[in-house]
């Protein structure tokens, strides 16, 4: 077998951009704190946010939770991959720490919220598209009403905005169903979608 041949043969080496996004609700923070526990071999890179941390959040974990001005600062600097007012704050992805981790050859994995991720896939169309979601609208609402962490105003906004981001979910590469009390199963199916993207006969190719 020629040198050539076992270039062929070989995994791809080529770092992925596994964009992490879906409905409000679906369980994005806890589906992403599992998939790190269980040592998946990617970079996660936090967003950054104006808003107030809920009670379960810790900053630097969940998110960098900044101020207004210094939020406005980097989006004058271009130092976000992507920004956008989401129900009142600004989120977005710092650009510096996703392009150094990719440039060194490693795997990283972003939450983004829908427009967020839109937003990405016109920077980066290469990266992966990965849209969570509950098995119904029905069981995501019960959700968002017990987790009590958005005013009544809040959580009706939500709400309505469901319909709206699932008419998005074609531009998404796949889907992952995160079921009541199986946040593992939802694990899994992200890393087989990894596993399978490794195992692409033409990998994609990210450019940041």
């Amino acid at each position: 077998m020629s040198d050539e041949d076992n270039t062929l043969l070989n995994p791809s080496k080529q770092p992925l951009l596994l964009v992490l996004s879906g409905l409000s609700g679906a369980g994005k923070d806890t589906v992403l704190d599992r998939l790190e526990q269980s040592g998946f071999p990617a970079v996660h890179v936090t967003t950054v946010t104006t808003r107030e941390p809920r009670p379960n959040e810790r900053d630097g974990e969940h998110y960098h939770f900044i101020s207004n001005d210094k939020f406005q600062e980097m989006r004058t600097a271009d130092e976000l991959l992507e920004s956008a007012s989401v129900y009142g704050n600004w989120y977005g992805v710092p650009r510096e720490p996703v392009k150094k981790a990719l440039d060194s050859g490693q795997d990283v994995v972003i939450k983004v919220d829908v427009q967020g991720a839109l937003t990405i896939k016109q920077i980066v169309p290469e990266a992966v598209f990965i849209f969570l979601a509950p098995p119904s609208v029905e069981e995501l609402i019960t959700r968002l009403r017990q987790r009590r962490t958005e005013t009544e105003e809040d959580l009706d906004l939500r709400i309505k905005t469901v319909n709206e981001e699932l008419e998005k979910l074609s531009m998404f590469d796949y889907i992952v169903l995160n079921r009541q009390g199986e946040v593992n199963r939802a694990v899994a199916d992200i890393k087989a979608i990894f596993q399978a993207e490794k195992c692409r006969v033409k990998p994609r190719n990210i450019s940041l």
